[in-house]
C-alpha cells in the first residue's frame, strides 16, 4: 500500500506552514528533514513553498491564494506529488488534490511509506499495516462521500445521471468494511504478540537482569552502538528508519554484572499518532526499562530539537520518568559539538559508535547509573545454599564476601525485588 510510487523517482514539491508558536527557522529545519524523508522514500524534491499563518485554512490548509500559487509551481515543475509537512485532514487532502490536479499527501503518509519499506518481522509488518489502514480509513470515507454525491446527482431532466448510480459507492463501502475487518484482525494478532512479549518480560524479570533500552532520534546511530557494545550484528544503514524491529542482547558491564540491552525504533519530529499507537507494544520496552540510553547525533543541525522530539514521544508512551543517560554519538564527525553538549548536560557521555571512542566511559556510566537505582545490603547465606549464592551474584553487584559463622557473609548492591527475594537472609 505504497503512497509514493517507487518504479521511478517521483518529483515532489514540499509545503511548510509556520503556525505560532513555531518559528520560520523551525519550519525550515522540519522541511529539510522532510526532504530527507522523501529521498528515503525514493523520490526527489523539485520545489518548496512556505507560508506563515495564524491558523490552518479549513478547506486547503494554506488558503485559496497560496493554493493557486502552489498549483502553478506544481505545473511548472511537472511534479507528481505535493507533500505537506503539516498534517492534512481528509477534507483538506481531497480539496487540494481536486485543485492541484495531482496527489497531495502529508508528512505522516511519507513516514508510513518508509516504515512499510523497512518492516521485516511479522510484528513490524503488522504494526505498519495497522497504522496505514487507520490512516487510510477516514480518507476512504471522504472519497466515498464525494462519489456518493456524484452518484446522487440529478440530470437536467430530473433523473440520476447515467453511469453514476450505486456501484461506485457500493464498492467503496465494501472496501471500507474490508479495511475495518483487517484492522480488527491485525489488532488481535498484535494483542497475541503483546501477550507473548509480556510473558518474556516476566521471565526476564525472574532472571533479575537490569534492562537497558537504547532510544533516540532516527539515524542517531543506535543500531551501530548496539553492535559495538554487544556484537549484535544488526543491519546498519545511513538512512532514516533503517531499523524498525527491536533487538535484545546481553551485555557484561565493567563491574561484572550483566544487563539486557534493547535497541528501539527511531523517533522523529511529528511522529504520526497512528505509528505511536501501532508500535505501542514494541515501545513498551522503554516503559519497562531500568535505564534509557538516549543516543543523540552530535553532528545534527538541531540537537536540542531532536532531544525534545524524543522526550515528547517518551512522555506520550509513559516512559518520561525512566532514568536517562544522554549519549552524544558521532564524536568522530563533530568532536567540538559533542564536547560542548556534554558540558551542557551534566552526566552525559560523548562517544563514537564507529571508532569506539568513549565506549569504555559509556559502560562505566551505565554501571554507575544502574547502581544508583539499587540498595547496598548485607546478607548471610548458608554454606549449603550454593545455589542462592550464585543467584545473588547473577542478580546484582557483589561488593565483597567473607566466610562467617552460619554461612557466607555477602555485601552487595541489589534492587528492591532481589532484596525481597532474599529477605530472610538479609542482616543489614
Amino acid at each position: 500500500m505504497a503512497l509514493i510510487e517507487r518504479s521511478f523517482r517521483e518529483k515532489i514539491v514540499l509545503v511548510g506552514v509556520t503556525i505560532p508558536p513555531e518559528t520560520i527557522d523551525d519550519t525550515d529545519i522540519s522541511l529539510d528533514e522532510l526532504a530527507l524523508l522523501v529521498d528515503t522514500a525514493g523520490a526527489d524534491e523539485v520545489g518548496r513553498v512556505t507560508q506563515r499563518r495564524d491558523a490552518p485554512d479549513p478547506p486547503t490548509y494554506v488558503g485559496k491564494g497560496k493554493a493557486e500559487e502552489l498549483r502553478e509551481l506544481a505545473e511548472a515543475t511537472d511534479c507528481d506529488t505535493v507533500v505537506f509537512d503539516n498534517e492534512l485532514t481528509p477534507a483538506q487532502q481531497f480539496n487540494l488534490e481536486k485543485l492541484l490536479g495531482r496527489t497531495a499527501i502529508d508528512r505522516t503518509a511519507v513516514i508510513l511509506d518508509i516504515f512499510a519499506q523497512n518492516a521485516h518481522s511479522q510484528e513490524g509488518k503488522a504494526q505498519v499495516e495497522l497504522a496505514q489502514l487507520r490512516y487510510r480509513l477516514p480518507r476512504l470515507r471522504r472519497q466515498a462521500g464525494a462519489l456518493s454525491q456524484q452518484a446522487g446527482g440529478m440530470s437536467a431532466a430530473g433523473g440520476a445521471r447515467i453511469g453514476t448510480r450505486g456501484p461506485g459507492e457500493t464498492q467503496l463501502e465494501v472496501d471500507r468494511r474490508r479495511i475495518v475487518r483487517r484492522i480488527h484482525k491485525l489488532e488481535g494478532e498484535l494483542k497475541d504478540i503483546d501477550r507473548h512479549r509480556a510473558t518474556q518480560r516476566k521471565a526476564q524479570r525472574r532472571g533479575q537482569l537490569a534492562k537497558v533500552v537504547i532510544a533516540g532520534y532516527t539515524n542517531a546511530g543506535k543500531s551501530t552502538l548496539l553492535n559495538t557494545l554487544t556484537d549484535a550484528g544488526v543491519l546498519v544503514e545511513d538512512r532514516l528508519f533503517a531499523t524498525l524491529d527491536a533487538t535484545t542482547r546481553r551485555l557484561s558491564l565493567p563491574g561484572g554484572e550483566s544487563v539486557l540491552v534493547t535497541d528501539t525504533v527511531g523517533f522523529i519530529r511529528k511522529l504520526p499518532h497512528q505509528l505511536v499507537e501501532a508500535f505501542r507494544s514494541t515501545l513498551d520496552v522503554a516503559v519497562d526499562a531500568d535505564l534509557l540510553v538516549h543516543v543523540v547525533d552530535a553532528s545534527a543541525p538541531d540537537v536540542a530539537g531532536n532531544i525534545r522530539a524524543v522526550h515528547d514521544v517518551l512522555g506520550d508512551i509513559g516512559a518520561g520518568d525512566v532514568t536517562e543517560l544522554l549519549v552524544f554519538n558521532k564524536a568522530d564527525l563533530a568532536s567540538d559539538e559533542a564536547a560542548r553538549h556534554v558540558k551542557l548536560h551534566e552526566g552525559s557521555v560523548a562517544v563514537s559508535a564507529v571508532t569506539g571512542e568513549g565506549i569504555d566511559r559509556l559502560l562505566e556510566s551505565i554501571g554507575d547509573r544502574l547502581r544508583t537505582l539499587t540498595n547496598v545490603v548485607e546478607m548471610v547465606i548458608p554454606y549449603e545454599r550454593g545455589d542462592l549464592l550464585a543467584a545473588a551474584h547473577r542478580a546484582g553487584e557483589v561488593l565483597g564476601e567473607t566466610p562467617g559463622e552460619g554461612g557466607m557473609r555477602l555485601r552487595g548492591r541489589f534492587d528492591d525485588v532481589t532484596v525481597g527475594r532474599f529477605r530472610e537472609y538479609v542482616v543489614s
